[in-house]
């Protein structure tokens, strides 16, 4: 698993909302059996309803969607089992989302 991968979110119950979620764990914790990441739903270039420097908007396969930073959680690794991908381009994007969550800045 890689930090800023990409994976589908198979629970039924909450893929709609939730249709990905991105892996922002560093590599060097490979050996814990839970992954911290980060949800992310869809969203129109339009929606304000989501403040940008919390929740950026990042694309996947030309579709919007806020990163919601704010309901950062941890996962069994298991869970994240469809890789669709990696967002290492938005690596700047992502940690100043993190960095403005806990230092506000």
């Amino acid at each position: 698993m890689e930090q800023f991968d990409v994976y589908i979110n198979t629970d039924k119950d909450t893929n709609k909302t939730y249709p990905y979620f991105v892996d922002i764990q560093n590599g060097l914790l490979d050996t814990l059996n839970s992954r911290v990441v980060i949800p992310l739903t869809p969203a129109n270039q339009s929606d304000k309803s989501y403040p940008s420097n919390l929740c950026p908007t990042i694309k996947i396969e030309n579709k919007n969607y806020a990163l919601l930073t704010h309901q950062l959680t941890s996962v069994s690794a298991n869970f994240l089992k469809k890789n669709e991908g990696s967002l290492r381009t938005s690596r700047d994007k992502i940690v100043g989302a993190i960095d403005f969550l806990v230092t506000g800045i």
